[in-house]
């Protein structure tokens, strides 16, 4: 139940005929891991905090670091040198004591992929890199976890949401994100955000649309972004969606999630 207080603070989602009361019991209920808490996990911390999601995991192994501040905003001057995960959660608890936090100061690798995903509901990956999304992507997976992805360059951005695990009104299977990105780029092809730099704006841009995508998977609201991919040009201000579908080259084909997991633990 909602209490007078939550009443009040979540007023303007409750008059939406789309949320309503039963829209936001089931944001309250919901528990979403999110991996990154840099320049699009901090967006995507503020506004699911703000929506009331009950409960909010954070993995992120990293200190707030000056350079750190030109765009991931859940983060403070006072707070440097401090793990994100900690400062994250300070902001969470500031801005809506009724969310709880659950922190995970330690970088998701194969060893602990699958136990962190398991426990929630939805997974948003705020990650900086292709082995991490590749990583999550997997995971979520064989974990059967909606996942909402988005990556940032200097100026473009784009997001995608993915639930390979069902199938598409039509009965064929939601393409994963290996349909969508079939080889990892090889390592140094493409510059890292301290090599290339990135516009602090973009980075809270796409976060605040992964997190209307949350909402959005959460309350079954809209239509869903599983099998479209958005992509944001900043400089133009234009936005394009292509579409794409299961492949029947996935290298997931065949693979167990037993299979799948002890190779994770073995990564």
């Amino acid at each position: 139940m909602l209490s007078p207080a939550e009443l009040e603070r979540y007023a303007r989602h409750i008059v939406m005929r789309e949320i309503g009361g039963a829209g936001q019991q089931k944001l309250k209920k919901a528990r979403v891991l999110v991996i990154g808490a840099g320049g699009l996990g901090a967006p995507v911390l503020q506004y699911l905090a703000a929506a009331g999601i009950g409960t909010l995991g954070i993995v992120d192994d990293d200190t707030v670091s000056l350079s750190n501040l030109q765009r991931q905003v859940i983060h403070d001057t006072d707070q440097l040198g401090e793990p994100k995960v900690a400062s994250a959660a300070e902001a969470i608890a500031r801005l809506n004591p009724n969310v709880k936090v659950e922190p995970h100061p330690t970088r998701i690798a194969g060893h602990n992929a699958i136990s962190l995903i398991s426990g929630y509901d939805f997974v948003v990956d705020g990650s900086d890199n292709f082995d991490t999304r590749y990583l999550v992507s997997d995971a979520c997976f064989f974990a059967e976890k909606p996942l909402i992805t988005a990556a940032v360059g200097q100026f473009d951005g784009s997001i995608t949401t993915l639930r390979p695990f069902e199938d598409n009104k039509d009965g064929e299977a939601n393409p994963t994100y290996r349909c969508l990105f079939p080889q990892k780029p090889r390592d140094g092809l493409l510059p890292t955000c301290a090599e290339a730099g990135v516009l602090g704006a973009l980075t809270g841009i796409v976060g605040a649309m992964q997190a209307m995508e949350v909402i959005k998977e959460v309350t079954g609201t809209g239509d869903s972004l599983v099998g479209r991919m958005m992509m944001f040009d900043a400089r133009a201000f234009r936005m394009e969606t292509i579409r794409y579908k299961w492949s029947p080259k996935n290298p997931l084909n065949g693979i167990s999630r037993k299979n799948w997991s002890e190779m994770l633990e073995d990564t």
